[in-house]
This record gives structure tokens, C-alpha cells and sequence, in this order.
């Protein structure tokens, strides 16, 4: 079972490593779903993580709130993709949706691009799209050679327990073609009843070490 644990300074790497983290999510600003740390955090905390064979995936999102972009905002964030792969970052963890909810594919096939071969998780945006597009949000994201899925299986203010026949359906859908990761609530203590029911590979959560 993979462990991605989400960190918002360098400070909590060593920890989270020492404790058992396979994989870090840098990003800032956690109270609103993080944001993109600044070059400085983000060239120490790959330069320590890789010494310790620790991928790292950085948030790419210029601001909290919703996940439309402008043109301004998209350019901020081609700049940060192109910092994390000079610092030879793992990942990026991103997404942009239309004022209407779905995926922006302009926007996305922009970001994707400017990703330049990195690994890429499209973040719990997934969950503000309407349910009856999700399907077809999955099979973009697969056909765009996107990694994983970052998702709650519904709005964070619902426990996962709550949310875990929405997940069930999510994962069944995907059906092995993309990583779908569960995350928001998963602890050290539920981790592997989720992980059981679910038949996820990978779990992501600030208290799963």
C-alpha cells in the first residue's frame, strides 16, 4: 500500500519520511486545499526527498478557492511546472474546470504540456465536477495521459465512510486504466479497511503515518 501524505513545509518531511511515507504531496497552504509552494521549499524538499528514493509530487494551483482559471492564473502555472522539472520534481498535481463544473480542456491539455512528462494527479477538483459527467471526465483524463485521481468521492464535509459507495463506483468505472486514490479522512486507523474495500494501490492523507 502506497502512502502519499500531503506536507506544507519542508520542516515535516523528514518526519513524515522517517514515519513512513512512500510518496510526499508538497504544497502550501493545506487549509484550502494547497497551493504551490514557493522555489525554495520546493528545491530542498526534492533535493532531501530523492536522497531518500521519495518521489515528490508538487501542487501546481496559484490560489484556493474554485478551480477556473484565466489566462493570467494559467500562466503562473505553466511557469511553476517548468520550475518543479528543473528541479527534477516527480510530479505535479493540478486541474482546471469550466465555470460549468467539467474538465477545461484547453486549459488542462495546456498544463499537461507544460508538464513535460512528469507524473500527473488531477486533484480532488474531480470532486466539485457533476456526478453524471464523471465518467466522461475519467476516460479524458486516461486518454490524456494523466496518472491518477485524486478524489473524496464527495464534498469533504462528508466523513469517507460516507462516501466509499461513490469511491466503489469510481474505481469500478476506471477500471485498472487509471490510479484512482482516495483521500480526505484517511487515517493510520482506517487506512487499510478503505484500502480492503476499495482495492485501491495507493492512499493519501496528512495522518496516514
Amino acid at each position: 500500500m502506497l502512502k502519499e501524505v500531503p506536507v506544507e513545509n519542508y520542516t515535516d518531511i523528514p518526519r513524515v519520511i522517517a514515519n513512513g511515507a512512500n510518496r510526499i504531496e508538497l504544497c502550501d497552504n493545506l487549509a484550502v486545499g494547497g497551493t504551490t509552494v514557493s522555489h525554495g521549499v520546493m528545491a530542498e524538499s526534492q533535493k532531501y526527498a530523492s536522497e531518500h528514493h521519495i518521489p515528490v509530487m508538487a501542487m501546481i494551483r496559484p490560489r484556493g478557492g474554485n478551480f477556473v482559471y484565466n489566462d493570467i492564473e494559467l500562466k503562473m502555472m505553466e511557469a511553476d511546472l517548468f520550475q518543479a522539472q528543473q528541479l527534477g520534481v516527480d510530479g505535479a498535481v493540478f486541474g482546471a474546470l469550466t465555470p460549468q463544473g467539467t474538465i477545461d480542456e484547453e486549459a488542462m491539455e495546456q498544463l499537461i504540456g507544460a508538464a513535460g512528462g512528469m507524473q500527473i494527479t488531477f486533484h480532488m477538483a474531480f470532486d466539485a465536477i457533476p456526478v453524471e459527467h464523471q465518467a466522461a471526465s475519467i476516460d479524458w483524463l486516461i486518454d490524456h495521459d494523466v496518472d491518477r485521481i485524486l478524489t473524496h468521492g464527495g464534498p469533504l464535509t462528508k466523513p469517507i465512510e460516507d462516501t466509499l459507495s461513490h469511491l466503489k463506483e469510481t474505481v469500478k468505472y476506471a477500471k485498472g486504466r487509471i490510479i484512482v486514490m482516495p483521500g480526505g479522512g484517511v487515517t493510520v486507523d482506517n487506512a487499510a479497511e478503505i484500502a480492503e474495500q476499495l482495492h485501491v494501490p495507493e492512499l493519501h492523507g496528512s495522518k496516514l503515518v
